[in-house]
């Protein structure tokens, strides 16, 4: 028995199949005429009467559809050969599904073929990408939304159920995030030149890594080689200068203990600045399955801005507004279709590099990336804070947790070997009164002075002057 005829049993016989997959289905699907007309038959009454017709009705409704005798003899015969069926719903759901998908794609590309060979111009070729495009989404999506009253255990079981997250080794960072980063998310981490963007990212990656993820690293800004270095530094545990003069024995020594440190591996991929947008890295996301079985947990991209769009091209007709903001629902598609949280970096713009303390509105380029994002922070460098081998975070945006909650903190900070640190909680207070590090800074004093309260006047400090 044939696929479509399993389907005008089902039809007729099992309502909550019938109810998940009319919408779906279209006559056009079925290439035999008699089957086409018992469908249509079907599909009428079940969506006047709400139900599925009997054998009876089926028979009586037929009869008053002008047939030719041949046809009306093949439709009689086709239905009374079908019979209450025994197949599994959900099996024939996903056999369903991917009938129409094969069925869509077939008649597109016949109507296609028929645009092409019309030489009276009456069908626009410029159709042919909208006809395939459409043909191509067709699924099943059968869920039409959330009933609060019905769907509330469903609602209570995600309350209580626990995120996957991709965790830092930083604390601070933990419990501003809830723990880590979770998948399907943008975060972008924001600074002034030199402050340091891709080390944050160099280290979280190295980090990842240890931890057992599974890390892809793509840099449109350095080259693949200067990104390992910095990542060798952060795990060898020496310094960039020594990387140059360790004695090849050592590094092995060294590279193989880390091997035996993590089950997780990390991708190194470089592309031209400006050259590559979400629809490469989809690209080489799908290479690295096929070729290396790698799937990444985590995806790092240095950096956000000198993306290209895979949607819009640079031209005197597109702002930095909009192309910065299309890049980066590009890639927040990217992290939800394949199930990974996102880290990649904007610069401040003009007035924030100057800033000590410069806040979400210094994005440069696009506001439209704070919009898209999940997770923002910045990160301050002043000379108080380089002096201590310190870094000042501060949260800008969070939808994982209350932003003013922990709102700035320190890490420790190793140049040399490209890493991170954290440092004892009497850092995060430089006195007894527990005022903050930016609270001491000199830009944190004239802030204090700043937000004061006022004090009124008082005519006695004037006494004795005229």
């Amino acid at each position: 028995m044939s696929l479509e005829l399993v389907i005008l049993e089902n039809l007729l016989y099992n309502e909550e199949y019938t109810r998940k997959v009319i919408p779906f289905l279209k006559s056009e699907y079925f290439s035999d005429y008699n089957e086409r007309v018992i469908y249509e038959t079907i599909d009428t009454f079940f969506k006047k009467f709400n139900v599925c017709p009997s054998i009876e009705s089926l028979s009586i409704d037929l009869s008053n559809v002008q047939l030719n005798e041949n046809s009306f003899k093949s439709c009689k015969e086709i239905v009374s050969g079908l019979s209450k069926p025994e197949t599994n719903t959900d099996w024939l759901m996903g056999q369903t599904e991917k009938w129409c998908q094969e069925k869509a794609i077939y008649n597109a590309l016949m109507h296609s073929i028929s645009i092409l060979d019309d030489k009276s111009g009456k069908q626009s070729k410029g159709a042919i990408p909208q006809i395939l495009s459409d043909a191509i989404a067709v699924s099943f999506d059968t869920h039409i939304g959330h009933d609060f009253i019905d769907d509330f255990e469903a609602r209570y079981e995600f309350y209580h159920k626990k995120e996957v997250r991709i965790p830092f080794d930083l604390d601070y960072m933990n419990k501003i995030t809830g723990g880590g980063l979770p998948r399907k998310t943008l975060n972008i981490i924001i600074a002034g030149t030199n402050v340091g963007k891709s080390l944050f990212m160099c280290h979280c990656a190295a980090a990842n890594l240890i931890a057992g993820s599974n890390v892809l690293y793509i840099t449109l800004e350095m080259s693949e080689e200067r990104i390992a270095e910095r990542i060798d530094a952060n795990l060898l545990d020496i310094t960039m200068d020594e990387l140059k003069i360790i004695p090849k024995d050592l590094y092995d020594k060294k590279i193989n203990r880390v091997k035996q440190k993590t089950v997780g591996k990390l991708i190194v991929k470089e592309y031209p600045t400006a050259a590559a947008g979400s629809a490469n890295f989809r690209h080489l996301i799908n290479e690295l399955k096929i070729k290396r079985n790698f799937v990444p947990d985590i995806i790092y991209i240095d950096y956000l801005n000198i993306c290209s769009s895979s949607r819009l091209k640079l031209s005197s007709s597109v702002n930095s507004y909009t192309l910065v903001k299309a890049i980066a629902e590009e890639l927040r598609g990217l992290a939800v279709e394949n199930n990974v949280p996102i880290v990649s970096a904007t610069q401040v713009n003009r007035s924030g590099f100057t800033d000590s303390d410069f806040g979400i509105e210094n994005t440069s380029e696009s506001f439209g990336l704070p919009a898209t994002a999940d997770f923002m922070v910045g990160l301050i460098s002043t000379e108080e804070l380089a002096g201590l081998n310190q870094i000042m975070v501060k949260q800008l945006k969070n939808r994982y947790g209350d932003p003013n909650i922990n709102k700035r903190f320190v890490v420790g900070i190793d140049r040399s070997k490209m890493r991170l640190y954290d440092v004892e909680q009497e850092a995060q207070t430089l006195t007894n009164d527990d005022i903050s590090v930016f609270d001491n800074s000199k830009f944190g004093h004239e802030d204090n002075e700043r937000s004061s309260p006022k004090k009124k006047f008082n005519k006695k400090m004037f006494d004795g002057f005229k």
